[in-house]
């Protein structure tokens, strides 16, 4: 060992401010709740383009507003997931990711390997082709969702720092266009459209409870999955924590963009704060903020979403119309333009394409930050230092490279694409629940470690995705 790294060794034995394992420094003061917006709106993003847009309005369409119980639970539990992954990085200003390979020097294949399978494929795109094929006539929907995949890639390495290219293009899309959604369903929805809408929420349906008969569980299932981001995706809440200077994550580095001049190699293992009096009070500050900023743009407006366009798909097209793919999507703008006029037919279909292209920026956003990470860990004993802009931007490119070639393949139908996906990441929810829990427990000192109420839902979540999972592979192999 050189004399360097013995001074190193000897100074953290005796500096009190290193302790095990981690530096300590004091917890930053946490802001007001308008300057904490922004997290939540990028996370958001991640739903839009799925449940909210496709997979609940599919189902409606199908079988009435009597299963919008299931996206209710489906995002509550979601919001305590993601809050616990919260929890984690405000306290030691590193991901998840690296508290799962503390407990585990394996668990990094089980991300690359689970992100990659269930975000490769190119459902967004391809549903995004395809509304912007009908709007415009164009002939090949291939090549447009090759087109999306290369112009989300040019988005996120463009931007000077890639949070905020990301906080800035998500706030748009959501801010124009929730508001339009709102308009049509005002003008469009009636009472007893609603009135279906709140017997649904309590699992009333159409001459049946909870689940109406011969609904496929891989369809329902899927739809709950991505009642809010899904899958291995919650776990991305950690990056955005620490890049937006959340709590710990205040003393994490950012990652710049591709073209930027600094190419620093940053350390991903994170810093933690001493349990004191002063501390533990400005703990309590951050945890009512950031959950009253998750609960207020997460939950609300997603849930806010997703009853707003099942309502509009129950009201524009009733229920049993059986409706396959993306097709009821159509059938809503042909009867907008009808009602209406025209030109918010168009609107309507504008505005879907723009949610889900936004959805597939965050989707590859999320995944490159997690495959790369992981990747990294695999590798932590031989080099504890890792250029996080340029091992994001391989797995980003990368994963664009499989998304056009799955295209080119001719492998483009969007709603079996997102259903097959969102099944898996059903399965992956039920894995990463299980060790968030566990990692929280284990971690984290007493006074810092969830309360009782929320360890009791964390748990009905966990078994709820397990008994479902289950069901749906055994009504698969029948």
């Amino acid at each position: 060992m050189g004399l360097k790294k013995i001074f190193k060794s000897s100074h953290r034995a005796f500096d009190s401010s290193f302790v095990n394992g981690r530096t300590q420094r004091d917890l930053p003061k946490a802001p007001s709740f308008w300057k904490l917006l922004g997290p939540s709106f990028i996370f958001l993003g991640l739903s839009l383009g799925s449940g909210e847009l496709i997979m609940w309005p599919y189902l409606t369409a199908n079988y009435g507003l009597g299963i919008i119980w299931g996206a209710f639970l489906g995002i509550t539990f979601q919001f305590f997931m993601n809050m616990e992954i919260v929890r984690y990085t405000l306290i030691y200003g590193e991901s998840v990711f690296v508290g799962f390979k503390r407990l585990w020097s394996g668990w990094p294949v089980w991300f690359i390997i689970s992100t990659f399978i269930a975000w490769g494929l190119p459902g967004f795109s391809a549903a995004g082709a395809q509304i912007l094929s009908r709007m415009f006539g164009w002939k090949s929907e291939t090549f447009t969702a090759v087109v999306l995949l290369l112009l989300t890639g040019l988005i996120l390495s463009l931007g000077k720092t890639l949070y905020r290219t990301m906080e800035v293009f998500q706030k748009t899309i959501i801010l124009l266009g929730v508001p339009f959604v709102v308009l049509l369903a005002l003008w469009l929805t009636h009472g007893a459209d609603w009135r279906a809408a709140m017997a649904g929420i309590l699992g009333r349906g159409e001459n049946y409870w909870f689940l109406p008969a011969g609904i496929s569980l891989m369809s329902f299932l899927g739809a709950f999955a991505y009642a809010g981001a899904g899958g291995n995706l919650n776990l991305a809440q950690s990056y955005y924590v620490k890049e937006k200077g959340y709590g710990m994550g205040h003393f994490a580095a950012k990652i710049k963009s591709l073209l930027a001049k600094e190419k620093e190699k940053v350390n991903i293992e994170g810093v933690t704060f001493p349990l004191n009096t002063k501390n533990l009070t400005e703990f309590n500050r951050w945890w009512r903020a950031v959950n009253l900023e998750h609960l207020s743009i997460f939950w609300f407006l997603g849930f806010f979403t997703i009853i707003l366009m099942a309502v509009l798909a129950f009201a524009l097209i009733g229920s049993g119309s059986g409706y396959e793919g993306i097709s009821f999507l159509f059938a809503e703008f042909q009867v907008i333009s009808q009602r209406t006029f025209n030109f918010m037919g168009w609107g309507f279909l504008w505005v879907v394409f723009s949610m889900l292209f936004a959805t597939q920026t965050g989707v590859l956003e999320s995944t490159s930050r997690i495959i790369s990470e992981n990747v990294f860990l695999l590798f932590k004993d031989r080099k504890k230092q890792l250029n996080l802009s340029q091992g994001f931007y391989l797995a980003l490119w990368g994963q664009i490279a499989f998304g056009v070639s799955f295209l080119l393949l001719g492998f483009s139908e969007p709603l079996f694409l997102l259903t097959l996906a969102a099944v898996i990441n059903a399965v992956c929810m039920f894995v990463h629940l299980g060790l968030t829990y566990y990692l929280n427990l284990r971690t984290l000192p007493q006074s810092l470690r969830p309360a009782f109420y929320r360890r009791v839902v964390l748990f009905a979540a966990f078994v709820f995705f397990g008994i479902f999972s289950f069901l749906t592979f055994w009504q698969g192999i029948k």
